[in-house]
């Protein structure tokens, strides 16, 4: 046990018994306890494998690579339809972690072999994303908001792309383009 990541186990007062035995669970499978993005996060030789996260309705162990593990009691979930790598398995009380704890060990070991195997997730090339209308009017309408934004690294379109996309009304859409366009025009990237 990592003592830095105690606190985080202390302040979801909801969830502790739940966090502990996921806990106790990780631990024995041998994974090294770290504390990143402010979460218990479980690394196997320096490489991330899983990490404990809360949500107001639910606890859950999240698989870095989980979309390629065979996830054969169907278990893991895709967050969004932009995640590509991580999957979750929740938890909504103790004792759906306590019947599952052999299980929950073999998606453990089983992520393990996975680092150990050196795989890799397949992700989607920024090409393969689908551009909001609202932005790419823009682009048809601006030569050099276009040129400047094929000009960026494919993460940092990735990102202008997924937050575009992220609204469900037009409007919103259009006012995340307009306050970003000078961002882009200047070569940043959305978090820059």
């Amino acid at each position: 046990m990592n003592p830095k990541v105690d606190f985080y186990f202390k302040k979801a007062k909801n969830w502790q018994k739940e966090l502990g035995r996921l806990r106790k669970i990780i631990l024995g499978c041998q994974l090294t306890e770290e504390l990143k993005w402010g979460v218990p996060c479980y690394t196997f030789e320096k490489r991330n494998i899983v990490l404990i996260h809360v949500f107001k309705e639910y606890c859950a162990l999240l698989f870095f690579k989980g979309a390629l593990l065979k996830d054969a009691e169907g278990l893991l979930i895709q967050q969004t339809k932009n995640v590509q790598a991580a999957r979750q398995i929740r938890f909504a009380g103790l004792r759906e972690i306590v019947e599952k704890e052999t299980i929950l060990k073999g998606y453990i070991r089983e992520a393990i072999e996975v680092e150990k195997a050196g795989l890799k997730v397949k992700f989607k090339k920024t090409s393969e994303f689908r551009i909001p209308e609202e932005f790419q009017n823009r682009l048809d309408e601006m030569p050099a908001l276009e040129t400047a934004f094929d000009a960026l690294t494919p993460g940092r379109q990735r990102a202008y792309i997924l937050y575009f996309s992220a609204p469900k009304q037009s409007k919103t859409r259009e006012s995340r383009v307009k306050k970003c366009m000078p961002h882009i025009l200047n070569g940043k990237g959305l978090n820059d």
